[in-house]
């Protein structure tokens, strides 16, 4: 009996993916990639781990494939993508000139939102940190100055130079801090500038929040963590923009929906991810700043609202009435809010046991902790490390 004559497997698309990995927002657009590929694929993906400045591959010029997703950083790679004659979706560039359709954040809105943050915990003195290099970094920089205009606010405004070494730079950076009139809430437009912020206040002696409170864009998990106080900033939602960019491509690789030349995809960011360097509400009284700024360098050494009261000169009944009036908090929910934060942190970050915990954090009976913990959180010490780590 004859064989019946094997069916034609089907086709699986070949994508290359040229996303950068060095840093977080890269990472999760790759994480979207995967995850519309799970759900629509299989597809073949050429992926390697690659930083902004990573070369074209030479294979490419003439690889048989399907279709390329890129994050490009220079005419150069622009060019070579072009000659691939491919489907190319573009993740990074608007300013160089090409026609292939564009998915990626709406900048508009990351200098907005930082704006209505910085406002919301009552700052009136606004600046802004900027590398000029990038043209979306500019547009996150214009937005942000320009919704400070619209509610009759200033922004002062400081320009990254590249031509400078780094200890040169970070000199004059710390010399225009110094100079800003405070309490004043500044957006680094990246999350590497706002590192390099919180490095040239510690160095002019900058108190971070309390006079100068800062906020980048990005979130890169590594760079705002290791900041020194770690550093708040806009989620970008590369997922999103990675999951986006996948469906856009596979229409076109399956003749389902031709982009039209240069089409833009606009995402809204995220929201920000508050950590200490903004996790203020500014004020003007000098002594209640100066008990913000204790509480927030002594609360996890045991202190109490008598001490503070101590430290800043006033009884504890004005320092009481005048920190409620100016924060909503009393000190001592104020002393309580940084050390449960501190808590959190060691229990995310940390394997280190309740006991440990709560002797770093100031809590003299950990039971007493794990109680108070639950009724403030809604879950035990336990539950909430198993849900961060999931």
């Amino acid at each position: 009996m004859p064989k019946a004559p094997r069916s034609k497997p089907a086709h699986i698309p070949q994508v290359a993916v040229l996303v950068d990995t060095s840093r977080s927002y890269g990472r999760d657009i790759v994480r979207g990639i995967r995850r519309y590929v799970a759900e629509h694929g299989p597809w073949s993906l050429y992926l390697e781990p690659r930083d902004l400045h990573s070369r074209f591959p030479d294979w490419l010029k003439d690889w048989p494939g399907d279709g390329i997703l890129s994050r490009t950083v220079d005419a150069a790679m622009l060019r070579q993508l072009k000659a691939t004659k491919l489907p190319v979706i573009e993740l990074r560039t608007t300013v160089l000139p090409h026609s292939f359709p564009f998915v990626g954040m709406d900048n508009s809105i990351v200098g907005t939102r930082v704006a209505e943050h910085l406002r919301n915990r009552g700052f009136r003195r606004f600046a802004c940190y900027l590398d000029t290099a990038e043209a979306f970094f500019v547009e996150r920089s214009e937005f942000f100055a320009k919704t400070l205009r619209a509610h009759g606010f200033d922004c002062d405004v400081f320009k990254s130079s590249r031509r400078l070494r780094w200890d040169e730079h970070q000199r004059a950076l710390s010399e225009w801090l110094t100079s800003l009139e405070k309490p004043v809430g500044v957006f680094a437009v990246n999350d590497q500038l706002g590192f390099w912020l919180l490095d040239a206040a510690r160095r002019a002696g900058i108190a971070v929040p309390e006079e100068v409170a800062v906020v980048g864009a990005e979130n890169d998990n590594m760079l705002c963590d290791t900041a020194s106080p770690p550093l708040s900033s806009v989620r970008l939602r590369g997922q999103a923009v990675g999951y986006e960019a996948a469906r856009i491509l596979d229409e076109w690789m399956s003749q389902e929906r031709l982009p039209k030349p240069g089409e833009k995809h606009l995402l809204a960011p995220g929201d920000i991810a508050v950590r200490q360097s903004s996790d203020i509400v500014a004020v003007e009284d000098p002594r209640i700043s100066a008990a913000l700024r204790f509480i927030r360098q002594h609360a996890t050494e045991q202190i109490d609202v008598t001490r503070v009261a101590r430290e800043t000169a006033l009884s504890r009944s004005v320092l009481e009435r005048r920190m409620k009036a100016l924060i909503g908090r009393s000190p001592g929910e104020e002393i309580n809010r940084i050390r449960f934060a501190a808590v959190e942190k060691l229990l995310t970050q940390t394997d280190l046991t309740l006991d440990a915990i709560a002797a770093r954090c100031g809590f003299t009976h950990p039971q007493y902790m794990a109680e108070a913990f639950r009724k403030r959180a809604g879950v035990t010490p336990g539950e909430f490390r198993r849900q961060r780590a999931g």
